[in-house]
């Protein structure tokens, strides 16, 4: 039985996996898989995160969304990189879509109260903050002269000279981009004011063409380095990816503001830390090697 698990889990690394960490025991992995878990933890801890909860029938979804209102996140209870996610929800047929096609990625869901604001991924290692980027959903930023087609394939040719597309994806002109920009009485060729960012998906990942920017460390609020690395305490992890919203940024202390802590990443995808779109590429090899030093128990092991 272990030996199958280990065929199991390095085949799930190799193939959906490539680029994240494998620093943190089985035992951690395990207390982070789920969001209901992280979501208790941070309960217990008091920790700031999103009321929620997890449903397999779709009608306690509507429960939730009639006590606690919207806009609404739904996303499989287990899982990463955004698959099956979807928000903002702001009515009852979205969040009847979203309850139903979530489950295509994992049976239970999770249902949870959404803040929009600033969307943040927070490397915590060694027990310190070792990097954090800002996250961008897909969009163009007009110039009053130039179609949202032309603005694509501007910013898919200055990603391919910058060589993001290692890491990152091209902007799409597909039917997902041309309905979303349909909603906002856009289309592909419609010329956006000067200066205006025009969006071209909901979801903030890097597979419909998001990108990120670089946060220095020394920027971030104390307060917030603190909380970040008691979530690393909380958990007893070497490494953790934290996700975050806040409404006025990271930079301003989490006590002045809305913040959710949305999940953690017990295996974070590093990878996308070497590739910004926007601020200074971070040299974090040195984290790296001290976690190779590591002796981690189980880490072939799902």
């Amino acid at each position: 039985m272990k030996f199958i698990k280990k065929a199991v889990y390095s085949y799930i690394s190799q193939k959906f996996m490539n680029g994240c960490t494998q620093y943190n025991s089985l035992e951690v992995r395990k207390s982070c898989r789920s969001k209901a878990q992280a979501r208790t933890a941070f309960s217990e801890n008091d920790i700031p995160h999103a009321q929620g909860e997890i449903f397999i029938n779709p009608m306690n979804a509507i429960r939730f969304a009639r006590q606690h209102g919207f806009p609404l996140v739904v996303k499989p209870n287990v899982g990463g990189f955004s698959r099956g996610s979807y928000f903002p929800i702001r009515n009852y047929r979205e969040l009847w879509k979203a309850a139903l096609l979530a489950k295509i990625w994992w049976p239970s869901s999770v249902v949870e109260q959404y803040l929009e604001g600033k969307n943040y991924r927070v490397l915590v290692a060694n027990g310190k903050v070792v990097s954090v980027i800002q996250r961008y959903a897909p969009f163009v930023q007009g110039n009053g002269k130039d179609s949202i087609s032309t603005l694509i394939g501007r910013e898919n040719a200055i990603r391919e000279e910058m060589g993001l597309l290692e890491c990152m994806y091209p902007l799409q002109k597909g039917e997902q981009t041309r309905k979303f920009l349909a909603k906002q009485g856009y289309d592909l060729n419609s010329i956006p004011k000067d200066q205006e960012q025009v969006k071209l998906f909901h979801r903030i990942a890097l597979a419909p063409g998001g990108v990120i920017e670089t946060i220095p460390v020394n920027k971030v609020a104390s307060d917030n380095i603190r909380l970040m690395e008691k979530v690393l305490d909380t958990f007893d992890a070497n490494i953790l990816g934290i996700d975050v919203i806040m409404e006025k940024g990271i930079e301003h202390s989490f006590k002045d503001q809305k913040s959710i802590l949305l999940e953690v990443n017990s295996r974070p995808f590093v990878k996308m830390h070497d590739f910004p779109r926007y601020g200074q590429k971070e040299d974090i090899s040195g984290v790296f090697e001290d976690l190779d030093k590591l002796q981690v128990a189980q880490a072939d092991v799902f």
